[in-house]
């Protein structure tokens, strides 16, 4: 699924980056990397994706989280 699909407070695991590489370089520069956990902090409709990865906030926006492939784990 993709990052956008996951529901507030649930975790998940990267598992793929799909895009060009100037989207995979700015995702992996910001710490999410295949392989990462994060944590959903907001996921409002039409607003940007916070989540909590590696002691970061980040924002992402929609077309962003497309291309980052996520799976749901335990806590």
């Amino acid at each position: 699924m993709s990052l956008d699909e996951l529901k507030e407070n649930k975790i998940a695991v990267v598992a793929n980056l799909d895009g060009d590489s100037r989207f995979i370089s700015r995702v992996t520069s910001i710490g999410l990397t295949p392989g990462c956990r994060l944590r959903v902090v907001k996921n409002d409709k039409n607003r940007p994706v916070l989540v909590y990865s590696r002691d970061t906030m980040i924002s992402l926006n929609r077309k962003e989280c497309l291309g980052i492939k996520v799976k749901e784990v335990e806590g």
